[in-house]
């Protein structure tokens, strides 16, 4: 990609406004399990195109159905930061732009490094049926 184009991408994406994330700290996780909420984790980076896709696409997916922000609780991991921290070592996460949902002490379900609308709409509608089967 010419530079010209990626630094009019990256305007671009930074330009849209972002819905509601919680950025994650160590013990917030645990701290949301417990208190009965489904978590959709993003381990993602801020360099990393393919993260930046499934970004573009789950604020896509939230702002055609507040039913996933109302009920979900998301949370950006920053895989800079915490890549070998032991939320990430604890569910074996391989690599940045990796998607996960946890209710109670289970997986419900992960994508790792996919960027398909209907893969991550059908993650993201896994998180919404356990949120509200509680």
């Amino acid at each position: 990609m010419h530079r010209r184009c990626f630094l009019a991408t990256v305007a671009a994406f930074a330009a849209t406004p972002a819905l509601a994330v919680t950025e994650y700290t160590p013990g917030l996780v645990a701290e949301r399990l417990a208190a009965g909420d489904t978590v959709f984790l993003d381990f993602t980076a801020s360099w990393c195109s393919t993260c930046a896709a499934q970004a573009r696409v789950i604020e896509a997916l939230k702002a055609e159905n507040p039913a996933y922000e109302q009920a979900v609780t998301f949370i950006d991991v920053d895989w800079d930061t915490y890549r070998t921290a032991e939320i990430t070592r604890s569910l074996n996460i391989p690599r940045r732009s990796t998607l996960v949902v946890l209710k109670g002490d289970q997986e419900l379900g992960r994508i790792v490094a996919g960027t398909s609308r209907a893969q991550i709409e059908a993650l993201m509608n896994t998180a919404l049926t356990a949120a509200n089967a509680s």
